[in-house]
């Protein structure tokens, strides 16, 4: 039935998943008119260009105030996010919902040239504790991915986990893929799991009781991110201890401080009327999760972190870690344009506060990598070397700025301290003082994604999964 509706629907179906969110919250214009945004990116460079031949060290100076100034920023915003977790009280263990009245939860798992995964993905959602009869596992491929298919067909499925392909278009995204999928979906709660994923087996008792107990306007529930390969090597270990002190207390403190939260990719879980209403994901946008946290903020729902963790794979190698952290950043770009359209809507509808919160977290997040060789010129001062400032502003202010460098750099490592302090990550406290080097990799990044953002503003730079299951063994 699921095959006839689909064939018979093919058109209307696949174009109702590019299209499902509004126009006005969407960044599918941005590819329209192409010379009109070549021309006015050409005579912005161009400008940009003039301004830094005529003023150098004007335009040095004051891009060093700016960024001095998102430091303080990030730094705020860190704080009061630590301080917010680490001072609320523990929350009451929601009571657990009868087998009888536990509800229909769909689970969306997209796949794209996933040959090495399947048995693992297989593996762990076989270990999944809940009625089989109220679980609908669908696992998204693309209509042109033969590998992922023929690995699939040689691996038996039980009858709770079923394939839907999405028919092949233009675009090939994971947010277009979901979008597409969700009409075949039968629960009244949509979950996703990324392909490497390996979610506690009982995760989706606790996302019944989580809903089953918070109010109408909790639209979202983010489970906690974590890895099942710290241990690979140094890069593994900077990525598990960077996840930490995002999911284990920014997040949970930014939450509590009562700011919107972008999401994460996987191990989310919606009120599918409330996701229908908004229109599902933005198929153009490369971090569709972000963007639809906030676009829940926007209409006057919450996102509410709950007590269960994913382990997935840590990217353990430079180069996929780079193209998967550029597809990141372009995608916090093209959202934080997307919202800013029109300002003064977007502070109405998400009011004051949240608003404040938004911009101080895209602003410092993108700041921060963009012009990160400005921060490491702090590191002159600090050693007693000439910097490039010198003579145009006093050794006093140089000698403040670099003070502020190093107490920002202190706050940031004391974060990750305090992150993977607990026993399961107390084996990384000797290598949080590395995260600065592990950082670095960050601003090739960022100008690969401003590159994209010009280029190429709608590719996804697919992260590669399977690099650690090698070294790690599933039964």
């Amino acid at each position: 039935m699921q095959n006839q509706i689909a064939a018979a629907f093919r058109t209307t179906l696949a174009q109702a998943a590019l299209m499902r969110v509004p126009s006005l919250e969407s960044c599918r214009n941005w590819g329209q008119r192409p010379r009109q945004r070549l021309a006015a990116i050409v005579l912005a460079l161009v400008a940009s260009v003039g301004l830094i031949w005529a003023f150098p060290m004007g335009v040095l100076v004051r891009l060093t105030f700016w960024a001095v100034f998102t430091l303080i920023v990030a730094a705020l915003l860190k704080t009061a996010a630590t301080l917010a977790h680490l001072l609320a009280r523990a929350p009451a263990e929601k009571p657990s919902v009868a087998q009888a009245q536990l509800p229909m939860i769909s689970v969306l798992v997209p796949l794209f040239q996933e040959i090495d995964i399947a048995n693992h993905l297989l593996y762990h959602l076989n270990r999944l504790d809940y009625p089989h009869d109220q679980l609908d596992i669908v696992l998204v491929l693309e209509e042109t991915d033969t590998l992922t298919q023929n690995a699939l067909m040689r691996a038996p499925l039980p009858p709770w986990i079923r394939i839907v392909t999405v028919p092949d278009g233009h675009l090939r995204t994971k947010p277009r893929a979901m979008n597409y999928a969700l009409d075949f979906c039968h629960g009244e709660i949509i979950g996703i799991w990324d392909a490497e994923d390996a979610p506690a087996p009982n995760q989706l008792r606790v996302v019944a009781a989580e809903f089953a107990q918070s109010p109408a306007d909790v639209a979202c529930l983010q489970g906690v991110l974590d890895y099942y390969n710290p241990r690979q090597n140094a890069m593994a270990r900077c990525f598990t201890i960077e996840y930490a002190t995002w999911f284990r207390l920014i997040l949970p403190g930014m939450a509590r401080l009562g700011m919107a939260i972008p999401l994460g990719g996987t191990t989310l879980f919606f009120r599918r009327d409330v996701l229908e209403q908004l229109g599902g994901w933005d198929a153009h946008n490369v971090t569709e999760d972000a963007d639809l946290g906030f676009r829940l903020a926007r209409h006057g729902y919450r996102t509410q972190m709950m007590p269960t963790t994913t382990h997935e794979e840590a990217n353990c190698a430079p180069l996929p870690w780079v193209r998967q952290r550029s597809r990141w950043l372009k995608g916090y770009m093209v959202t934080w344009l997307v919202h800013m359209r029109h300002p003064g809507l977007l502070r109405q509808q998400m009011g004051l506060w949240r608003f404040v919160g938004m911009q101080a977290h895209f602003i410092t997040a993108l700041s921060q990598f963009l012009l990160a060789p400005l921060f490491w010129s702090f590191w002159l001062i600090l050693l007693g070397l000439p910097h490039p400032l010198q003579g145009q502003l006093s050794p006093s202010i140089l000698l403040a700025m670099g003070q502020i460098f190093v107490g920002v750099e202190l706050i940031t490592l004391c974060a990750g301290l305090i992150a993977v302090r607990g026993p399961a990550h107390r084996h990384l406290l000797l290598w949080v003082p590395l995260m600065p080097i592990y950082f670095l990799m960050g601003s090739l990044a960022a100008y690969k994604a401003l590159w994209e953002l010009v280029c190429s503003p709608f590719y996804w730079d697919k992260t590669q999964h399977g690099l650690s299951l090698r070294a790690i063994q599933f039964p």
